[in-house]
């Protein structure tokens, strides 16, 4: 048995065997080392951390500066609406010529093209009534008195129209 415990013991000391100084160093540059790249992880993690603090804190200024802005944003909308809607009703008092409800728009552009088209619609009508009146134009006062013409009616029609001038009437 002292054979067999030798031999277990030769083949044991190879990977059981004590370190070497320079092994020792080596495993302690190692651990160092290890041990600086754990001190600079580490470092870096805090910076991160810090890092993602401050950014969180950036978010929520931006987000309360969206909110700020949105608020402002409705007031600037309704303050728009209503200036709109003024100004249509000065067009429309502005145009008293043109139907009211002709005059449309929910923009100040929209509003001045519907006026301009009105205008130009009014011009028209205007003109082709103008046009119309000339043609059937009716000079003032009462129609000039003509003398009946008395051809070809018979004896009866003249004695007819003679009493109807005397009466004082004409047809």
């Amino acid at each position: 048995m002292n054979l067999d415990n030798e031999e277990t013991q030769e083949t044991q000391e190879p990977t059981n065997s004590v370190s070497t100084p320079e092994g020792l160093d080596a495993i302690k540059a190692q651990l160092e080392e290890e041990q600086k790249a754990k001190v600079a992880a580490e470092a870096a993690l805090a910076e991160k951390d810090a890092r993602i603090v401050e950014l969180e804190a950036s978010l929520s200024e931006a987000k309360q500066g969206s909110e700020t802005v949105a608020a402002e944003l409705v007031q600037v909308k309704g303050a728009h609406a209503q200036a709109v809607g003024k100004y249509l009703d000065a067009v429309k008092a502005a145009n008293p010529t043109i139907p009211p409800d002709i005059i449309a728009g929910t923009t100040i552009e929209e509003i001045d093209v519907s006026v301009e088209k009105a205008q130009s619609i009014a011009t028209a009508v205007k003109a082709s009534l103008e046009a119309q009146a000339k043609e059937a134009r009716v000079p003032a006062g009462a129609p000039t008195r003509e003398s009946i013409n008395v051809e070809g009616l018979s004896p009866r029609e003249k004695i007819a129209v003679g009493i109807q001038q005397k009466q004082g009437g004409t047809s």
